[in-house]
């Protein structure tokens, strides 16, 4: 499966009512750790296919989004469990943290 990109509009269809895990990724064009991290985030999402998804959210297109969740540094990552945020960390991260974040 790949990266689902997250907005206002399907936030809840693809996140609040999701019956797998999802971990979300808030991210910016400009941020640099943003874009290492995004082949890590592609490789995550085909490994933990039918199990979870990966969301990307965009701070600057969804600001509201970003300020919902106190989102402050990028890149921030979240892990959203039966609609409630199951854990957060911020920063670049591996594969292998980014897989133990979801608990697979």
């Amino acid at each position: 499966m790949e990266t689902i990109k997250i907005t206002n509009n399907n936030f809840e269809e693809e996140v609040l009512n999701s019956k797998e895990p999802v971990l979300l990724d808030f991210w910016a064009a400009w941020c640099g750790p943003c874009k290492m991290v995004a082949p890590i985030l592609d490789e995550v999402a085909k490994e933990v296919s039918g199990k979870a998804k990966i969301g990307k959210i965009n701070i600057d297109e969804e600001s509201q989004l970003a300020s919902q969740f106190r989102v402050m540094s990028i890149p921030t990552f979240m892990v959203i469990k039966d609609g409630k945020v199951a854990a957060t960390s911020v920063g670049m991260k591996g594969k292998n943290e980014l897989l133990k974040m979801l608990e697979i």
